[in-house]
């Protein structure tokens, strides 16, 4: 990371909140509840946007929405990988709780979901882009209908050019830019439901900057002779697609009235603008720390934020900003921040919670795995992936002990944040004055009882989501 990242990185966290405009604890406009829309880059780390001062990279959209939106800059992914950090934001838990423990496990439909709840709530539901917590196929239990979706576009992981996209079960081959597809399709689906009696919850998953990197934006060529000049290349592609949104919004009608919120996956793949020591794949702040930012203007939110968040709290944060009461039959790891957005509070009241890597990842080829499907659909013939994997992490509750410490945890208490390595090895560092995370405290004197006081509080949050992993939040009578 250059020194200019650092120096930044630095005066944000201590400028521990700026303005965040209207309270949002008012009244619901007469007009109803607002619309809510959800956009996600698959690999952007928080460094890479113009806003938070990239040398090369232009996200004029993104720095647009900056300036006239409210910007989270210590906005933690609930995972460094893909599928666990989607699952976070679906359930408002830490993804081990659902089963999603690495990339391409499927999430149980028994959790319940913010597409569940806001569908219960009278909304009209629609997910478009990449899922990576389930499958594409009609008849799966673990498809996004069972996350309460009413209309789906989706590719099981990243996908680019040209990609095979299961429309409500139905396999097809689209020609283009995949992230330009998946926005096509979302904005076709607000421009169908904007004069009815239901308000809207959109979901955008983008497939890139996911690597192999082969999109391209619109305009001249860009980034020749960089480096990572394909990865800037879909940077700039989504900020397009997002800027189309937010026109799309404007000409409909509808962005006074809706909440849109974008973030990251995940850290991005470059560690020199990460946001932190090291990049994807990492419990370390690089590889959890992402870009942000939140709009309604009708309640003119602005400003800029240093408060830890993470994608955990959305779907409690997007329950108490759309006036929906959550009865969570789960326990649930994210706490509703609407205060600190309203400028109200300038702290959290819950720490944050990672686990990785207590399993491995499972590959998942989306093109691959559709294509088959579509041949097999097409032809009328039986489908392929038998039953098991239509219902992979259905049926299954293996029963791991409660002193299981597999992988990599960390606990963030701002401004403090100690890793667990293996269980075995501790890590602490002040975030505040380190936050790099290069000056290990956890063998300093002087933080002896901080250490064993926080040592016990992971310890316990870590025997809570074991007990999730373990099915011990459900009637599984029920769910039979």
């Amino acid at each position: 990371m250059t020194k200019r990242y650092v120096i930044l990185t630095a005066m944000w966290s201590a400028a521990w909140l700026i303005s965040a405009g209207a309270c949002l604890a008012e009244a619901l406009p007469e007009s109803g509840r607002p619309n809510i829309v959800l956009v996600m880059a698959d690999d952007q780390g928080w460094g890479d946007t113009g806003y938070n001062g990239h040398p090369v990279v232009q996200t004029p959209e993104l720095d647009a929405m900056a300036r006239e939106g409210f910007v989270f800059d210590r906005f933690y992914a609930g995972a460094p990988v893909c599928s666990p950090t989607r699952a976070s934001v679906m359930t408002g838990r830490t993804p081990v709780r659902t089963k999603v423990t690495n990339h391409g496990r499927y999430m149980r439909p028994q959790e319940q979901t913010l597409g569940e709840t806001l569908k219960a709530a009278g909304y009209v539901t629609g997910i478009f882009g990449k899922v990576h917590l389930g499958s594409g196929q009609p008849d799966s239990p673990c498809n996004p209908s069972g996350m309460g979706f009413d209309d789906w576009v989706i590719g099981l992981n990243f996908f680019d050019n040209d990609p095979y996209l299961s429309r409500n079960g139905t396999v097809e081959h689209r020609q283009g830019r995949g992230s330009v597809i998946v926005m096509d399709e979302a904005i076709a689906f607000l421009k169908k439901h904007k004069d009815g009696d239901r308000p809207m919850f959109t979901v955008i998953w983008f497939p890139s900057p996911h690597d192999p990197h082969e999109e391209v934006p619109d305009g001249s060529i860009l980034y020749e002779n960089e480096k990572y000049a394909g990865y800037y290349r879909e940077i700039t592609l989504l900020d397009q697609q997002l800027g189309r949104l937010r026109r799309a919004l404007k000409a409909l009608g509808m962005a006074e009235k809706t909440i849109l919120w974008y973030c990251s996956d995940n850290g991005g793949l470059v560690k020199e603008t990460s946001g932190g020591r090291e990049k994807k794949g990492s419990i370390y702040e690089g590889g959890l720390r992402v870009p942000a930012i939140i709009e309604w203007p009708s309640r003119k939110l602005k400003g800029r934020t240093a408060v830890p968040v993470s994608t955990c709290d959305m779907y409690p944060t997007l329950m108490a900003m759309a006036g929906v009461t959550l009865e969570a039959p789960n326990p649930l790891d994210g706490m509703d921040i609407s205060d600190i957005i309203a400028g109200t509070t300038d702290r959290r009241t819950k720490p944050i919670g990672f686990w990785h890597n207590f399993q491995g990842g499972q590959a998942t080829w989306s093109d691959r795995i559709l294509k088959a499907i579509m041949e097999k659909q097409q032809a009328g013939a039986p489908l392929p992936h038998d039953p098991p994997r239509m219902r992979k992490d259905v049926d299954a509750f293996p029963q791991f002990p409660q002193d299981a410490a597999t992988g990599h945890a960390a606990w963030n208490d701002w401004p403090w944040k100690l890793h667990r390595i293996n269980g075995k090895t501790f890590e602490l560092y002040n975030l505040m004055d380190d936050p790099m995370e290069t000056t290990d405290l956890s063998s300093d004197p002087e933080h002896k009882q901080r250490l064993k006081r926080m040592k016990k509080d992971l310890e316990a949050w870590m025997r809570s989501v074991l007990r999730s992993l373990n099915g011990k939040d459900y009637d599984l009578e029920r769910n039979d």
